[in-house]
């Protein structure tokens, strides 16, 4: 039987997975959930040492004879202090420790609560990783618990083997050992260039036999033609789609935009369900908006294989089982080489091509999106674009751009700040036509860049000015007239002076007459100065635009309109909030 405690349930479970058996035990109240549960389970061989310091050096010793990891476990405050000398020796020696320090409820610190000291990074750069888990409420504190346990036990012997902290703090003493079962939990296997043949060959494997393969590309500032090459390559040997955004710079062959097909606001989640992979195969940075949001709805359903260069664990969609730790250039060619006669069978491309075929483009009003429109797909092959935030980003993806413009965007971090200079430094670097698209909050932020001395013709900008923050009228955060003052910061500032001042051949526009007359200014290749046009549109108009085309081709069904109904219903009734709890409670999300 086992401790009803969560943490310590899924430590075992993962221990087990992990084929780590051996555990020294020193006495204490803490750590009685984790010691009498593995004392009654077979699996584990339990050496019982009472001192801390004497224990972290048997463990050492014990770990340098078999070769292999060695568990450590006490309770709280100055007996976790006792394991410092032994765990220093550990690192320096590159011998693989798990330390396990059980804790009090974090917010009792500093309280004078008994026996308690801020453990979390305690043995600090003496060992490779280190964790504090959460205590566990709900499935999310699970998931997280599961990946962080994960994260420090494959730190074992990364790049060298050494010791690791796992901190486990628990609101009460628990000593409720009822549980029969441990936890269904998921490893995470890291894969790296010099493992062994089998091992990739057995990865390779399953990706052969796979139906559903979705292969989703991040934001990539630099592509090598090789990336391409074997990108093509795959998605020719595999039953796979490539889903490519812009900023992923991949110009792959029969390449699929799911930004707007799989908009959390656009796809059902029966649609999604039909739609889902068996496999997903990440790679590059962040990825904007729709699949990565309707991904973590499935979390679980699907293997999600993640080629990392340094090999860190990044879930980016809550379903990571393997990390590749080499470049995409290598895993590609390697899976193309050993299904050297495959060929795509493009049943799962063609129900994913046929569904995205089906999104309908109306004629749009005069807004953003129109604005957007008419500029992305004029800009000029082999060019650079910037796209500042959100809704650059989100209506650019909306529309198709000609071949080789490389497109960037600061979504590391996804702030408003420093879009405009970003901007301009890569356009410094290149003679090549350089476009940025942003916003006038964005561009506000950041308008002491527009007198840098260093720039050049090539630059044209494209401010859309809505008057404020549209993104919280898109995202419903906007509540009253109030909102317009502290949240989306409404204002009736132009650009103009400040621009013109500065040596911009200015353009605007409130129309789609006196945009096109624009445009052709814009767009020219004879100007002497760099081009800034300001497009006025007004927000909440530029919101609606956004949810009207999402309209036109939602997929349908009986269960998710009266879901949808009710939603609305409940929300215009009693509130956002409230509604929301409610919804939860009755599972209309």
């Amino acid at each position: 039987m086992y401790t009803e405690l969560k943490s310590y349930q899924m430590i075992i479970a993962l221990l087990k997975k992990y084929n780590i058996r051996h555990c020294v035990l020193s006495a204490g109240s803490r750590n009685v959930p984790f010691v009498h549960s593995i004392e009654e389970d077979t699996f584990f061989k339990c050496y019982s040492v009472v001192d801390e310091r004497s224990a972290g050096y048997f463990a050492l010793g014990l770990a340098q004879e078999l070769n292999e990891p060695v568990v450590i476990s006490c309770t709280s405050s100055t007996a976790t202090c006792n394991y410092w000398p032994p765990v220093a020796e550990a690192f320096y020696q590159n011998v693989p420790l798990i330390v396990l320090t059980s804790d009090r409820n974090p917010a009792m610190l500093g309280q004078w609560e008994d026996q308690m000291i801020d453990q979390v990074g305690m043995y600090d750069r003496h060992v490779k990783k280190s964790v504090n888990l959460p205590i566990i409420k709900d499935e999310e504190d699970e998931y997280y618990c599961e990946r962080l346990i994960n994260e420090a036990l494959l730190e074992l012997d990364h790049h060298g083997k050494g010791p690791v902290h796992i901190n486990v703090p628990m609101k009460a003493y628990n000593n409720s050992f009822n549980v029969k079962n441990l936890p269904e939990v998921k490893k995470i296997d890291r894969i790296c260039i010099e493992d062994d043949e089998n091992i990739w060959n057995e990865k390779l494997q399953k990706l052969m036999n796979a139906k559903r393969i979705m292969v989703v590309c991040g934001q990539n500032s630099y592509v090598s033609d090789k990336l391409r090459e074997e990108i093509n390559k795959f998605l020719n040997k595999y039953n796979t789609i490539i889903s490519i955004e812009h900023m992923s710079n991949i110009n792959a062959e029969n390449g699929i935009n799911l930004d707007v097909g799989m908009d959390t606001r656009f796809i059902t989640n029966k649609k999604m369900e039909e739609l889902l992979p068996d496999i997903v195969i990440s790679f590059g940075g962040n990825v904007f908006g729709g699949v990565k949001e309707e991904l973590r709805k499935f979390y679980g359903k699907f293997e999600h294989w993640l080629i990392q260069e340094d090999g860190r664990v990044v879930d980016l969609f809550k379903s990571i089982t393997n990390v590749f730790e080499c470049t995409p250039e290598y895993f590609f060619e390697k899976a193309n080489k050993i299904n050297e006669n495959g060929s795509n069978d493009k049943i799962y491309y063609t129900k994913i091509k046929e569904y995205i075929d089906n999104i309908k483009y109306p004629n749009f009003e005069f807004s953003h999106v129109y604005a957007i429109k008419e500029v992305v797909e004029r800009i000029p092959s082999n060019s650079l674009l910037h796209l500042s935030i959100n809704d650059s980003i989100r209506i650019t993806n909306f529309f198709k751009l000609n071949k080789d413009v490389r497109v960037y965007a600061n979504i590391g971090t996804h702030g408003i700040d420093g879009c405009l200079s970003s901007f301009l430094g890569q356009a410094i670097a290149t003679d090549d036509s350089a476009y940025l698209i942003i916003g006038d909050l964005a561009y506000f932020y950041d308008m002491n860049a527009t007198r840098l001395r260093h720039i050049k013709n090539n630059v044209h900008i494209l401010l859309i000015n809505n008057e404020g923050g549209s993104e919280f009228y898109f995202n419903r955060m906007w509540k009253n007239e109030a909102s317009d003052l502290h949240t989306t910061a409404r204002h009736h500032t132009k650009a103009q002076g400040w621009v013109e001042s500065n040596n911009f051949e200015y353009l605007s526009a409130n129309d789609k007459k006196s945009l096109e007359k624009a445009l052709e200014r814009f767009f020219s290749k004879d100007n002497e100065k760099p081009v800034f046009l300001e497009v006025f549109t007004e927000m909440k108009k530029d919101s609606d635009t956004i949810y009207d085309f999402f309209d036109i081709s939602r997929p349908r069904d009986l269960k998710s309109e009266t879901i949808r109904k009710s939603k609305e219903l409940i929300k215009k009734t009693i509130g956002q909030e409230k509604a929301q709890q409610i919804a939860k409670k009755l599972k209309l999300k």
